[in-house]
């Protein structure tokens, strides 16, 4: 599986215009381990402060897309904030073999673990002959 990840591109940047200090929505790459097992492959990222409704996992022409939006669960409106968390973006290229329609995703404690079956191939099977 090869990442796919392309780098945003600012299309409204023009030369000589100053650089916002922040960024409305930045993002960062969460840390993933890939295995590989007879059956096909596990992806297993690491997304602390995501829940489940801040997660959104996609396929789509065979790239796979995590993204992740993180929320301060502290209740209020912040006074003072030193530390931003940030949100997570990653893609991967799929291989031809993984079954895209059977993916299986879980998210517990800020880990996701997808599941990504291979393909069944044609299995070869005996074909009975009737004598008439």
């Amino acid at each position: 599986m090869a990442e796919k990840t392309v780098p945003s591109v600012q299309e409204d940047w023009a030369p000589g215009r100053r650089e916002e200090t922040r960024e409305h929505d930045r993002y960062i790459t969460p840390p993933v381990d890939i295995f590989e097992t007879k059956d096909g492959l596990t992806v297993v990222a690491d997304l602390p402060g995501v829940e489940q409704k801040g997660l959104d996992v996609r396929v789509a022409d065979g790239i796979l897309t995590l993204q992740g939006r993180t929320a301060h669960l502290a209740p209020g409106t912040p006074i003072e904030r030193e530390y931003e968390l940030l949100h997570f973006y990653r893609q991967f290229e799929l291989p031809e073999e993984v079954d895209a329609e059977k993916i299986a995703a879980e998210l517990k404690h800020g880990v996701l673990t997808l599941r990504l079956p291979k393909k069944e191939k044609a299995k070869p099977r005996k074909i009975e002959v009737s004598v008439s």
